[in-house]
This record gives structure tokens, C-alpha cells and sequence, in this order.
């Protein structure tokens, strides 16, 4: 991964295309963004761009070799340009933050299974999930045993 986006898209095979080069130079500044938010940052400067041309771009630069995408559990996928290492994530179980975490061993698979089932393992996902500092930060409420009552999804 080198600064120069248009070289970095040449080098892929990929034609260098506006699009392409704005969605990089988003991941590079903000990284483990979704589409959704990708599509927001760009639609700032280009009102016309879909969510349809977002999903196309990043499956080519994913093919290609020049994002990765990840997918945290019970969250939308995630893109960032850090590839070409053994990194993993960390994802906070209150906001859903998600920082990069290096792997001790450096080299993949860094997991190995007890039995692979014939399988030959390439490479392992580690995901830690927990709370961030600012959450970790909030009280929570003692809890009593009785359920608090609520107004979620009832329709008055």
C-alpha cells in the first residue's frame, strides 16, 4: 500500500476511476467504515453518487486486493485499507467501535485448531469484543432483580 492511490489502483489491474480514488482516500482517513457511511462522506461532494455504485466499488477494491473487508457479528461489514499484515480487531459491545489489534505472532494462520477436518488452514479471524474506555467509562445500573418497564414497541 503505497500514498499514491491512482498507482495503487493501476498496480491492482483495476482502471483508476474518481470514484475509486474517493473511496480510498475515505478509508485511509476513516477506517472500519461501512457502506453506509461511505456513502454519506460521499454524498457530501457528489449528491448523485447511489449506494449501489458504494457496494460495486468496494467489491472491486476487496477483489483486488486493496481493502479489506471485515465482518464483526451482528454488524454491517466493514472496510479498511490496512491489508498485507496479521491484524485482528477489537469491537466494543456498547458503541461498536472497532480498532486494530496486532497479532502477537505476526504471521498467519495464528490460531491453529485441534482438528482441521482435512481442511488447510491459510488464515485465522480473531475478533475481541469488550468496551472501549468511553464506555467502560459510563455507570450501568445496579440491577434489582425486577425488569424496569419499558415503552419500547408498544404503540399508545
Amino acid at each position: 500500500m503505497t500514498t499514491d492511490l491512482s498507482a495503487d489502483i493501476r498496480s491492482a489491474g483495476l482502471r483508476v476511476t474518481r470514484g475509486r480514488l474517493e473511496v480510498l482516500a475515505l478509508l485511509e482517513n476513516a477506517p472500519h467504515s461501512d457502506a453506509e457511511t461511505i456513502h454519506s462522506l460521499l454524498r457530501e461532494a457528489d449528491p448523485d453518487v447511489s449506494i449501489q455504485s458504494v457496494h460495486n466499488i468496494l467489491s472491486a477494491l476487496a477483489t483486488a486486493g486493496l481493502v479489506r473487508r471485515i465482518e464483526p457479528a451482528k454488524s454491517a461489514a466493514r472496510y479498511e485499507r490496512r491489508i498485507g499484515d496479521n491484524h485482528h480487531h477489537v469491537v466494543c459491545t456498547g458503541c461498536g467501535a472497532i480498532e486494530d489489534v496486532d497479532c502477537v505472532v505476526g504471521h498467519a494462520p495464528c490460531l491453529t485448531p485441534s482438528a482441521t477436518s482435512g481442511f488447510r488452514i491459510d488464515t485465522a479471524e480473531v475478533t475481541f469484543w469488550g468496551l472501549c474506555s468511553d464506555c467502560a467509562a459510563v455507570p450501568t445500573p445496579s440491577f434489582s432483580g425486577q425488569k424496569t418497564p419499558t415503552t419500547r414497541g408498544v404503540h399508545l
